[in-house]
């Protein structure tokens, strides 16, 4: 399944486009105040994507196993240092409400962290390549 992410940004105005498969959908991220730029970092993008990856899985994984999930509250926190440093201290909590016993419900839990996408990315890293470069004169 390919995925992609494209922004597009220029003063005042900040739009996301995402991509899987054939669906594709966009993203309301404000552009910052001060007009250029995207009023979310990186650093909250990818905790997010943590947060959103753990809960759609939650989900998945709970109807493998015929359990009736009510909800899911996912809580991801780390550090970044200064520019260039990669973050440090990622840890995640988690939350879960579902029509099962206990011990089913962090079974789950547990299973999901073992099987969870953008998590195992960032456990075993990927290469990340700066592909095609288009300098525009204005």
């Amino acid at each position: 399944m390919n995925i992609s992410a494209r922004i597009i940004n220029q003063q005042g105005e900040h739009k996301v486009f995402l991509t899987t498969g054939e669906h594709r959908h966009s993203l309301v991220v404000p552009p910052k105040p001060e007009g250029f730029g995207s009023s979310a970092s990186g650093g909250e993008l990818l905790f997010l994507a943590l947060a959103t990856c753990y809960c759609n899985d939650i989900y998945r994984e709970a109807g493998k196993r015929g359990i009736a999930v009510q909800s899911v509250e996912v809580e991801v926190s780390g550090e970044f240092g200064g520019a260039g440093e990669a973050a440090r201290n990622i840890q995640y909590h988690a939350a879960v409400a579902a029509r099962a016993p206990q011990e089913q419900i962090l079974e789950l839990m547990r299973h999901t962290d073992s099987v969870a996408e953008i998590h195992n990315t960032l456990r075993q890293p990927s290469a990340v390549v700066l592909g095609k470069c288009e300098a525009r004169e204005v």
